[in-house]
């Protein structure tokens, strides 16, 4: 004689079926909740570059520094605003010898940063890495700062081809003329 077989769900069997269907269901929810906190904090990275402050777009250079000849040390800086984007050459030149010739050159030397920026009321955020000058990434054998670079500076625009930089760690401004006025073209990331 064949036995007769019953298909009964272990989840809605009878000894598990003591909740009602709706609390059930809750219980169940319950353990799923923070898998989808977890995945609703995440989103995906925007594959085109933002379009940035229009009036930063293009080349900024900053030709002295006030009273740079009394000065022991000090930097000028080459910006150029694409889109959302920002490369920096930090020109520095120095009178004393702080490490090996082959990185200080006589006294000058060249950093390069890239990375994004961003402008709440009068302070603007840049945040980048330290790279070489061809912006490929520059690991930490290298000469000088490597790794994360992270700035605030208070802008003020003084005239529409000149803008004042002053950095929250440094009392020099950095007084920088418009060289070159470029639009924004957005670019895949």
């Amino acid at each position: 004689m064949k036995k007769a077989f019953h298909f009964q769900p272990s989840a809605f069997s009878k000894k598990n079926f003591h909740l009602s269907p709706f609390t059930f269901c809750l219980n169940k929810a319950f353990y799923l909740l923070p898998f989808a906190v977890y995945l609703s904090g995440c989103s995906m990275n925007p594959n085109m570059q933002k379009p940035g402050l229009t009036y930063l777009q293009g080349e900024w250079k900053q030709d002295s520094v006030p009273a740079e000849k009394r000065l022991v040390t000090y930097s000028l800086y080459d910006i150029k605003f694409s889109c959302d984007s920002f490369v920096m050459k930090i020109s520095t030149v120095s009178k004393v010898n702080y490490g090996a010739d082959t990185c200080m050159n006589k006294g000058h030397w060249d950093e390069y940063i890239r990375g994004t920026y961003s402008q709440k009321l009068d302070t603007l955020h840049l945040k980048g890495e330290f790279c070489n000058a061809n912006l490929s990434y520059k690991d930490e054998k290298t000469c000088f700062r490597w790794g994360d670079y992270e700035e605030f500076f208070k802008v003020k625009q003084t005239k529409d081809s000149l803008i004042q930089f002053t950095s929250t760690s440094s009392v020099i401004p950095i007084n920088a003329r418009l060289v070159k006025k470029t639009s924004c073209i957005p670019k895949p990331l």
